[in-house]
């Protein structure tokens, strides 16, 4: 057998090995998160022209910006024991200044022009067919992966789509849960954090048990170039997204989304279900409600395991979602967190304002008494 050797000169191999060096460093820098490029079903180029325009970080906020918070009650009505049917489901992606925080502004990348997008709401066996448009405003292609969708890339190797163009595709929803969906173009994070996640519901057959107040919340990062409460207009800085070291963290969008702008809002007896989803991009949510304990915790969303009972905060991971339910007893102010609860520091936190008359039998705080009476 012949062995065949690689020999090389005496000073070439440390040349050499410069050389695979250096290649290796420009196809990093030439391909950010190739990993995902071809997940998401794009081409390479698309990661590698990823770059905003430079913005001084004392800019002025926009002045065009809108809020772009969804609101925690708008979702659809639930669909109850009808049978399987064809869903048409129209989606945008829109690029849109919003407000961040008082006095700051951000660059968003929306669906449908909202922090979450839209609450979509199927059940198990319907046929979905998903119009995915590109606003024509857009400077970004833009692409949606679902995580209920059997299928290439759930979706997104279908929907890469240039501004102003449309794209579409049909999936069966073959399992029940809650689910998430977010946009799978490279450079994937970069657009997560910019605000395009939200969350399907795909529910049982029969429909899910009946409670008086539902409400859809969504946990996100992101990574400013400005500091944390730096007023002025902001956009992504990418090298703290690869850091994974995030200036905000916020509920449906902004800071003040779920306090200032829309908090929850039910009355003493209600029962509450609350539809949970973390965005991300990066990290996991330690989801707690202060004063409440969670009479049920559908634990990684499964609607078809049987709930956990009696919990006090429940783990999410990043691209995950959870259904928690309970009763409101006693009426005041309730404060959605994440029990990592430094980054209440960064903007995240929301109310559940529950109305209602006292109930002491459960809780009553006594009036303080003077030392030495």
């Amino acid at each position: 057998m012949k062995t065949n050797h690689f020999y090389t000169k005496p000073g070439t191999f440390l040349a050499l090995i410069t050389l695979i060096a250096l290649l290796v460093s420009a196809c990093s820098s030439a391909r950010p998160m190739a990993g995902l490029t071809e997940a998401g079903g794009a081409s390479p180029a698309l990661a590698a022209s990823e770059t905003e325009a430079p913005t001084p970080e004392a800019a002025a906020p926009a002045a065009d910006a809108v809020n772009v918070s969804h609101a925690p009650d708008d979702i659809p009505a639930p669909l109850g024991d009808r049978p399987p049917q064809t869903v048409r489901v129209d989606l945008e992606a829109v690029e849109v200044n919003g407000v961040l925080a008082n006095g700051t502004t951000y660059n968003y990348w929306t669906f449908n022009g909202t922090v979450p997008g839209p609450f979509l709401r199927v059940r198990v066996g319907d046929t979905v067919e998903l119009h995915l448009k590109n606003n024509d405003g857009s400077t970004f292609p833009h692409s949606i992966d679902l995580h209920a969708v059997t299928g290439p890339g759930g979706g997104a190797n279908a929907t890469q789509v240039s501004p102003g163009q449309e794209k579409s595709f049909t999936f069966k929803a073959m399992n029940p849960g809650l689910y998430v969906y977010h946009c799978a173009t490279p450079n994937v994070a970069h657009h997560i954090t910019n605000g395009m996640y939200g969350l399907i519901l795909v529910e049982p057959e029969g429909g899910l048990p009946p409670v008086d107040r539902e409400f859809y919340v969504m946990q996100g990062e992101l990574y400013t170039r400005g500091s944390y409460g730096q007023q002025g207009h902001q956009q992504t800085d990418l090298q703290k997204l690869l850091d994974e070291k995030p200036e905000y963290f916020v509920f449906n969008g902004s800071v003040g989304a779920l306090t200032d702008t829309a908090p929850l809002q039910a009355q003493t007896g209600e029962t509450v279900r609350i539809f949970f989803g973390v965005g991300g991009p990066n990290f996991i949510s330690s989801f707690h409600v202060i004063g409440e304990i969670f009479d049920r915790v559908y634990d990684q969303a499964s609607l078809t395991a049987n709930p956990l009972t009696d919990v006090q905060t429940t783990l999410v991971p990043a691209g995950g979602a959870t259904m928690v339910e309970f009763t409101v007893d006693v009426p005041g102010r309730y404060i959605l967190v994440d029990h990592a609860l430094s980054r209440a520091n960064r903007g995240l936190t929301g109310y559940l304002e529950v109305e209602g008359p006292e109930n002491p039998e459960i809780f009553e705080a006594h009036e303080n008494m003077e030392m030495g009476h």
